[in-house]
């Protein structure tokens, strides 16, 4: 079913589907309401479930030139000197999955994938748009575009997917799906340059501090010659200014490096409250969501943009295989759901973790210590080993290969 397919959102997720749609042969028009390309926040996990559908869309050369393969992930524990353990990533995971584990910056790949649909003549972006009126109908849909400019655009089109974020007008208005919930956590986000973290964090690895009811993430970007801090705390209640700078229980010391590497940054950090989305409504008629407009939920296994891409890469053959979108999206429902559901359990399993406090932390780091620097390649071989189906199966049943069950 080739035709014309409207994209809502051009982030991570409506880039990637318009990509995949595009490959295809169908015509992919984006409405994006900002001026340009823009990605809140700094680092980017892509892990290997991820970067095998982006290495087949072509983008493996760019993703290379821009990321980084960590060497691991270096664990430290509340005011520890020294790691616990190192996460074996780099080679480990290349041999186990097939495809690298990579850090970047959310802007690098979102510019990656725009400028990959550039060269597609199939591909039409539209910045700045006000808003969009869509109707669903047994032929498709029809869509009514407020420009930049002021003029309005009418259109008919196989189907209207929104890839609108954590709060999508797609989901709520047109499926009449719920509002985002916040989760009481809040990210606050900064980048700083190399050399005012040097000596504290290893500039070829993710680190992961713990601390009482927060945990910070470092990842190195050498491309841009910074590290992104991502520090994770609690905060109860949204105020409309959260200031410049995170705000940590004040009863338990932070810990030298800590104070380091919230020091380095100053006060420009940049706060991002967590929502989460929970809803069984993918879709109604010929109008679909994907990425977080369905699903979104919390970064503690650092899969929100990784599900997002699978979403992508699995509906966009659908729509064009299936004799209808409902009948497309029902079979992309039947295929996400479960999987997504599972790791947005794990995410939130792991926010729990991070942040226990004495003396539950200590069971949590003997049991990470034990599973020493290869136990996670076994332990999430469900998640960075699945491969998205070259031909979806009719039942919607996901097939691992036997050594990933």
């Amino acid at each position: 079913m080739t035709g014309t397919f409207y994209v809502a959102g051009a982030g991570i997720s409506g880039l990637t589907l318009a990509l995949a749609l595009a490959k295809f042969g169908a015509t992919v028009i984006v409405l994006e309401r900002s001026a340009t390309i823009s990605e809140f926040g700094a680092g980017l996990q892509v892990s290997p479930n991820a970067r095998k559908i982006l290495d087949n869309l072509g983008l493996a050369e760019a993703l290379t030139a821009r990321g980084l393969e960590p060497a691991g992930i270096d664990i430290y524990p509340h005011r520890a000197a020294s790691p616990l353990v190192t996460m074996d990533l780099g080679a480990a995971m290349r041999e186990a999955f097939g495809a690298p584990y990579a850090v970047m910056h959310r802007a690098d790949l979102a510019d990656a994938l725009y400028k990959a649909c550039r060269r597609f003549a199939n591909i039409d972006i539209l910045f700045g748009v006000r808003s969009w009126d869509v109707v669903s109908h047994a032929r498709g849909i029809t869509i009514s575009i407020d420009e930049a400019n002021g003029q309005t655009r009418m259109g008919r089109g196989q189907a209207f997917i929104g890839a609108d974020g954590v709060h999508s007008q797609t989901r709520m208005k047109l499926l009449d799906g719920p509002s985002a919930k916040y989760g009481n956590r809040v990210a606050w986000r900064a980048l700083v340059p190399f050399d005012s973290v040097a000596g504290q964090i290893a500039l070829d690895k993710v680190s992961v501090l713990f601390g009482h009811n927060y945990h910070l993430v470092c990842y190195p970007l050498p491309h841009r010659r910074q590290v992104n801090l991502a520090l994770f705390a609690a905060v109860k209640q949204i105020s409309k200014d959260l200031g410049n700078r995170p705000r940590l229980p004040r009863a338990f010391p932070k810990g030298p490096r800590i104070e380091v590497l919230l020091t380095a940054a100053g006060e420009s950090w940049t706060p991002w409250p967590l929502y989460t989305v929970s809803t069984p409504k993918w879709h109604a008629g010929n109008i679909g969501i994907l990425g977080d407009a369905a699903h979104a939920m919390v970064p503690f296994q650092a899969q929100g943009a990784a599900m997002g891409i699978e979403d992508a890469a699995t509906l966009a053959p659908l729509l064009i295989r299936e004799a209808s979108a409902e009948a497309a999206f029902e079979k992309y429902e039947a295929m996400r759901q479960k999987r997504v559901a599972r790791v947005a359990r794990t995410s939130a399993t792991n926010g729990k973790i991070f942040h226990m406090r004495w003396p539950f932390s200590l069971a949590r780091n003997l049991g990470i210590q034990l599973q020493g620097s290869r136990g996670h390649l076994r332990r999430l071989a469900w998640l960075y080993g699945y491969e998205v189906p070259v031909t979806p199966p009719a039942d919607g049943t996901l097939h691992y290969p036997s050594a990933l069950r």
